[in-house]
């Protein structure tokens, strides 16, 4: 495979950028308890986005692991993912805002603190909305790489410590072109009252086309139909 692109996410970090379909995004966590949330809308048509409810009842779970994909609202693939040495994704505890920031870590201004003032995943998100011409009414839930939230049966929500050790590593293949957005900053329910400093190394490759024999397009009956509303999309536009 062909390195295309490397991107360190520093702690606190925010990014965005256009990739193409047909891409490994290969991402290794660097320490314990890392957690980047990431945001995925269709490159020409960013109306169009991931879509958490529909990603989860479709393919009747409340986290992502390897075979899953991450569904946009008009029933297409953003992105499959194709390897994963963790076996959870958390799907549901959201990104970090100021007022739970400041309130967990302590307030940290930039002008005090400059660079290692601490960041959170709403203002993070809302910087890149713009930057890629949407505003904070594009904002919908994210995807939090690496880390595990269960449910119990009271419905209590609860973050998993040491679950993802330094090494972990979890690999998205990009369906449609997207605009991706990333934020390195600690999962909401992450119990630790001083700020995370984990980086997360993202890797990208170019891939194949994904072929009917693929584990991800077969994995679910709704992945497969997924997939299908996914090509006809290309084809339509002769791509």
């Amino acid at each position: 495979m062909k390195k295309i692109f490397t991107k360190l996410f520093h702690p606190g970090e925010k990014w965005s950028g256009g990739i193409g379909r047909h891409k490994y995004l290969h991402f290794k966590a660097l320490g314990k308890n890392a957690n980047l949330s990431v945001l995925l809308y269709n490159l020409l048509d960013t109306s169009e986005r991931y879509n958490m409810p529909d990603t989860l009842k479709a393919q009747y779970t409340a986290h992502l692991t390897k075979g899953n994909v991450l569904m946009s609202d008009n029933g297409r693939v953003l992105a499959s993912i194709v390897e994963d040495s963790l076996g959870w994704h958390d799907t549901i505890s959201g990104h970090t805002t100021r007022a739970m920031t400041d309130e967990k870590y302590g307030i940290n201004t930039y002008q005090k603190s400059r660079n290692a003032f601490y960041r959170c995943g709403e203002e993070n998100f809302k910087v890149e909305l713009v930057r890629n011409n949407m505003d904070r009414g594009d904002l919908v839930p994210c995807v939090n790489l690496f880390s595990k939230v269960y449910v119990d049966e009271d419905g209590s929500m609860h973050y998993v410590d040491g679950h993802c050790q330094e090494g972990a590593t979890v690999t998205l293949r990009t369906e449609m072109d997207l605009i991706f957005i990333a934020s390195n900053t600690p999962n909401p329910l992450n119990p630790d009252t001083t700020y995370p400093e984990v980086a997360v190394q993202m890797d990208v490759y170019d891939a194949p086309p994904t072929d009917l024999e693929d584990y991800c397009v077969n994995f679910r009956q709704e992945n497969y139909r997924a997939f299908e509303n996914t090509w006809d999309y290309y084809n339509l536009l002769g791509r």
